[in-house]
């Protein structure tokens, strides 16, 4: 079997429901089974299969995961069911299930895409904090320069004169 680039495996991960999944059709193929074959041995198997391992997508993720991926429509003959997806956890437990030796080698490659997404992630996170902290600080150097500039503009401003009173005398009482 020849490797497969985790580039590839990267783009077959998806978030949903606020977790990093993969589909069945994806991971069936990555196994080379049809994915009937795959969730039939999930089925066989569902209490390994909790829902933090595996859940089914309603309609509307589907359509915003078709639209997303640009996915054509199949028409005819397709899909009867809602399609599947699987954790990290739920795509460790297939290799069980699946008990080959492309499971496990092909298994082995998702969980690096899955390590190498994390750990992207952490980094991203960590860049953001720091652009965060940075943009603070400018932000409180901006203000701080704001002052320093109105202060100096209130020491270039003239004292206004005071009126001047009139020297003489006056008749108007």
């Amino acid at each position: 079997m020849s490797l497969i680039p985790l580039e590839i495996i990267e783009q077959q991960i998806f978030l949903i429901r606020g977790q990093k999944v993969m589909r069945d059709t994806e991971l069936a193929k990555l196994y080379g089974v049809e994915t009937f074959n795959l969730n039939k041995a999930v089925k066989r198997n569902l209490d390994r299969f909790p829902n933090d391992f595996m859940f089914q997508l309603t309609n509307e993720e589907v359509r915003t995961l078709t639209f997303q991926i640009g996915i054509s429509n199949k028409g005819r003959g397709g899909r009867r069911t809602l399609p599947y997806v699987f954790t990290e956890q739920g795509v460790a437990m297939l290799s069980t299930v699946l008990n080959s030796e492309r499971a496990i080698k092909v298994n082995i490659i998702i969980m690096r895409a899955f390590v190498k997404l994390r750990e992207m992630l952490a980094t991203h996170k960590d860049l953001a904090l720091k652009i965060e902290a940075l943009e603070g600080k400018y932000q409180q150097h901006d203000e701080t320069i704001k002052e320093i500039f109105d202060a100096i503009r209130e020491l270039m401003t003239p004292d206004p004169v005071p009126p001047t009173r009139r020297i003489g005398f006056n008749t108007d009482n």
